[in-house]
């Protein structure tokens, strides 16, 4: 009976040590949270006029541009997954690459090849784990993005889709990422960056027009300027958003663990209670029993 007591107290010590790990995680994420969302929203005005220069440049001049322009035939695609560099976050990984296999699948039905891009260590495990290939993979600071690893991997894409199909070049380029939505929300998200798909809307009001250019030099050479920043501020962009993304993941799971724990402590504090009364039972049944055994 007392060597159940000893476990029972030994759960509850190493339980309550992993609730203080919990918390401390928690604590990291809540305080981190507001830096990312932060980020996000100062991403957005540069992201959303640098889109808006791209569209009017593709939309108001007819030019046979290679990265405004549909191919006759899309053999092969590449695919860039964003994923997390340290686990403890719930879903979070799991999830985005759930989408991205998903995504292959789908590509290799439609007759294309793929080629795989991958950010974060644990994309990278579940790649190697299978031995499924992939191109490159980036990894470092995945909850704290830097706009030099978006310029560098833009970079690599971009050159990608710059060589010809019988070099290993790509006809067109996805990112799988996770958007932010909100605290209890983060979606899975695929975008097409490459060929650039233009979405010409009405506008509502004068004010909502997009601008008129005039070129010079030509507007191509003004879309071989304009693209890789487009491109380099669309995949910094998700990245931020999968930063959000996985401070609030990990911050709702580190969460959820504590008061798992918690829970965990109440439940093993009972068994102890529980063991120790029915020790100190045997131990005055015994005591009586040999009272008695003398008496007779």
């Amino acid at each position: 009976m007392g060597a159940q007591i000893r476990v029972y107290r030994q759960k509850i010590s190493s339980t309550t040590s992993m609730r203080k790990i919990f918390k401390a995680m928690e604590l990291i994420a809540t305080s981190r949270i507001g830096k990312a969302r932060a980020r996000v929203a100062a991403s957005l005005p540069y992201a959303n006029a640098i889109t808006r220069a791209v569209s009017a440049v593709a939309s108001q001049s007819e030019i046979d541009h290679p990265l405004v322009t549909e191919p006759a035939q899309i053999r092969r695609a590449a695919v860039l997954v964003i994923s997390a560099d340290r686990g403890l976050a719930g879903s979070y990984s799991a999830t985005v690459l759930k989408q991205a296999i998903g995504l292959n699948e789908l590509l290799r039905e439609e007759g294309k090849e793929v080629t795989t891009y991958v950010m974060g260590r644990k994309a990278q495990a579940y790649f190697d784990f299978r031995n499924l290939p992939y191109e490159r993979v980036w990894t470092g600071n995945t909850d704290a993005p830097e706009f030099g690893t978006a310029r560098e991997v833009g970079a690599a894409l971009l050159e990608a889709f710059a060589t010809d199909y019988e070099e290993g070049g790509v006809d067109e380029i996805h990112v799988v990422y996770t958007r932010f939505k909100s605290m209890v929300t983060q979606e899975p998200t695929v975008i097409r960056l490459l060929p650039l798909e233009v979405v010409e809307e009405q506008a509502a009001s004068e004010s909502d027009l997009p601008p008129l250019y005039e070129f010079e030099p030509e507007a191509e050479q003004v879309l071989d300027a304009l693209l890789p920043r487009y491109i380099e501020s669309r995949i910094f962009a998700a990245m931020l958003q999968a930063a959000a993304s996985e401070l609030a993941a990990r911050q709702r799971a580190m969460k959820s663990a504590g008061d798992n724990a918690t829970d965990l402590i109440k439940k093993y504090t009972r068994l102890r209670n529980t063991a120790r009364q029915a020790e100190i039972t045997q131990e005055l049944s015994e005591i009586v029993a040999g009272a008695d055994a003398l008496n007779a």
